[in-house]
């Protein structure tokens, strides 16, 4: 694909930006409408790219890939409760949120 061809000038910054509440100084209105051709000009080379061949899903494999379900070694209570601040009968011991 070739580089794309700047269309800066067709675009009206100072609109954009009242859209969006901005206050740009000149300098930034410059920037920004460099820029913003510049990323216009990049997608407008999309339309060039030949899409045909290609499915809208794509090769989707929409089957589920879950590991086996088996027994590993955990924490036991002691080391689960080892950095609470507060414990009781081996459980968390929380603030109560609802009255």
């Amino acid at each position: 694909m070739a580089d794309p061809a700047p269309i800066s000038e067709n675009i009206d910054v100072t609109y954009v930006a009242d859209l969006a509440r901005l206050r740009l100084s000149p300098e930034e209105s410059a920037t920004f409408q460099k820029q913003l051709g510049d990323v216009l000009g990049y997608v407008s080379l999309l339309k060039e790219v030949d899409v045909e061949h290609v499915s809208l899903l794509g090769e989707a494999d929409l089957k589920n890939r879950l590991r086996a379900d088996e027994v590993q070694p955990s924490l036991s209570a002691t080391e689960a409760l080892a950095n609470a601040p507060a414990q009781d009968n081996n459980l968390f011991v929380v603030p109560k949120i609802i009255e």
